[in-house]
């Protein structure tokens, strides 16, 4: 007896050393944020017409939820350059972010006609029109692909389009022998999480959304997706703090 309770005074010293390493490395990793816009600030300073520095800076911005300022450094890379307009999905999630719902659409589009079989772009494409104008009206504007895409896209797309449930996603993916892939369970948990939200559902939403970001245990970790592991870290953060 003596020993549970020894056990259950030190589990919860553990669980709170983890909680503090992790609050520790989100306070470094935002740190890190600014100091990246402070450098291409000072670049800009300098030669204002420079598109990496205006990408850096944008980029930071959107990580540290400064969406407005993001989108007015990446729409002028596109004014500085109008060739930056076509790939450029990341301004189309800035928009996304800022709520301007078609702009953001009418971005992921031109996208699809730079890079017509990345299925990720059609989800937020589908998102953005689902926002914008109900659910009904985006399965009817969906993208149409006609070649295979990473996995867990495939399945996830005709989540999004009604087709399958959030269960078929996770199922197809453990009958493939997907489940070890962390990727793979990234993306699934994100878009899932994304999809129960837009229902929603959003207790299943925040727990899917928590997963994602759970799989990799910061930003640095092998295998991270990167730039769209701080959009779903986020959302994540978002969707917690509305629910106090």
């Amino acid at each position: 007896m003596r020993s549970l309770y020894l056990l259950l005074l030190i589990v919860p010293r553990f669980l709170l050393a983890a909680d503090l390493e992790r609050d520790v490395r989100r306070a470094d990793m935002l740190a890190g944020f600014e100091e990246d816009i402070a450098a291409a600030t000072a670049v800009l300073d300098k030669t204002p017409e420079s598109i990496t520095a205006l990408s850096h800076r944008g980029d930071a911005e959107l990580f540290l939820a400064r969406f407005p300022d993001a989108v007015a450094d990446f729409e002028k890379m596109i004014a500085l350059d109008p060739a930056q307009d076509a790939p450029h999905w990341r301004l189309g999630i800035a928009y996304y972010f800022t709520g301007a719902f078609e702009k953001a659409s009418r971005q992921f589009e031109k996208y699809h006609n730079y890079d017509g079989h990345d299925r990720e772009n059609g989800i937020w494409k589908f998102l953005a029109d689902a926002r914008a104008g109900g659910i009904d009206n985006a399965r009817e504007k969906m993208l149409v692909y006609d070649r295979f895409d990473r996995e867990p896209f495939p399945e996830l797309y005709e989540m999004f389009a009604g087709k399958r449930s959030p269960s078929d996603v996770l199922g197809e993916i453990d009958q493939k022998s997907l489940g070890a892939e962390t990727s793979v369970q990234f993306f699934a948990h994100y878009y899932i999480g994304l999809y129960e939200l837009l229902m929603g559902h959003r207790p299943a939403a925040l727990k899917d959304l928590r997963a994602a970001v759970a799989t990799f245990d910061d930003a640095r970790s092998a295998g991270n997706p990167g730039y769209m592991w701080q959009v779903a870290r986020l959302e994540a953060e978002g969707l917690s703090a509305a629910k106090q």
